[in-house]
């Protein structure tokens, strides 16, 4: 008999509609485009991919970090040291960097993760934030490389000032891409079966075999890796990188809202909670921002979830989709049944 291969295969409907995700993130500068709407979109599809990189192990493995900050910064910061060191220049050729500080980052965390990766549940969580806190107090002191408060500049990017936002937006969206092809991945292959096991019952899939410290390795490699990604491509953005920016705690909360509304542990769930989120964000900051009353209203945003959609709302939405197929279909049944016994006897009378 042949063996069944458990290797990630490309279905029609998920080729299609991965296929009409990409031409959707290529078109959208095109139709909004003005500067502060390119800018939004900008900060939509990074807090996407930072919401879909933290859900690889917040979802996927269980695991509640709230200090991908870390990464976040780690990320800024490489790209804020490297471009001059190596003297990259400006324009099209910091984005070369962007892959370099992925790889590097994800292997630079192993020691870390496998140390935090010894605990779970709160202690998981309250750790994963002492380190993002611990990596910006780093940070703050180690002067000679980072220059403390004072920030470190970025090369100014020298594009077109008519269009000056695009090359970051399709930067992020090409690493929005790129996180959501390994969340697929992950999600179809015998690793995101490891990870689904740890995260139900981690004891009882380390007494069946599963290499359970091995994966959640791989999760929180791939999980802090993608981050710094994005990390470096808005230090960029910005031009100058400042601690409180690049280790900012908001923005660790941010893509956990964004995944728990979207739905975690789902593909497109962290996609449709940034999408719906950095907008209302951006308008709560601008109408409100001074009095920071806008934190007030993230902070409700974040309890409504939890209470009202738990599961989020691509979860929550493909269950009611299938109740009202399974309805139409109960009813369609019915009216068969109804219908030909009547047409039956028409034809005898």
């Amino acid at each position: 008999m042949a063996r069944r291969s458990t290797e990630p295969r490309i279905q029609p409907a998920g080729a299609a509609r991965a296929t009409a995700f990409v031409v959707f993130l290529a078109v959208l500068p095109l139709v909004f485009a003005g500067h502060w709407q390119v800018s939004l979109l900008v900060f939509t599809v990074m807090y996407a991919g930072l919401a879909c990189a933290w859900n690889l192990l917040g979802g996927y493995a269980g695991y509640p970090a709230l200090g991908h900050g870390a990464f976040f910064g780690i990320g800024a910061y490489a790209m804020a040291i490297t471009a001059p060191h190596l003297g990259v220049g400006s324009g099209y050729r910091p984005f070369l960097l962007v892959l370099p500080i992925v790889v590097a980052t994800a292997l630079a965390v192993l020691p870390i993760a496998r140390l935090l990766l010894r605990t779970r549940a709160a202690a998981f969580a309250v750790l994963s934030i002492t380190v993002m806190f611990m990596v910006a107090t780093l940070v703050y002191n180690v002067r000679g490389l980072t220059k403390g408060s004072e920030g470190l500049p970025v090369p100014f990017a020298p594009f077109d000032v008519a269009t000056f936002e695009r090359p970051f937006y399709y930067a992020m969206a090409a690493l929005l891409a790129l996180t959501v092809a390994v969340c697929w991945v992950v999600r179809t292959s015998k690793l995101g079966l490891a990870l689904n096991a740890v995260r139900d019952d981690e004891d009882r899939a380390r007494g069946l075999g599963v290499q359970t410290e091995l994966v959640k390795m791989v999760a929180f490699a791939l999980s802090a890796g993608l981050t710094a990604g994005f990390g470096a491509v808005w230090a960029y953005y910005i031009t100058y990188v400042y601690p409180p920016f690049a280790f900012d705690p908001l923005l660790s909360l941010g893509a956990v809202l964004m995944a728990f509304l979207g739905g975690r542990r789902t593909l497109w769930g962290p996609v449709v909670g940034a999408a719906l989120i950095v907008p209302a964000q951006q308008y709560f900051a601008y109408r409100y921002g001074a009095s920071q009353l806008y934190l007030i209203a993230y902070a409700a945003l974040f309890l409504l979830v939890i209470y009202l959609l738990p599961d989020g709302i691509v979860p929550s939405a493909t269950r009611h989709l299938r109740r009202l197929r399974a309805a139409y279909r109960a009813h369609a049944r019915r009216d068969r049944a109804t219908v030909g016994p009547v047409s039956t006897r028409g034809g005898q009378g």
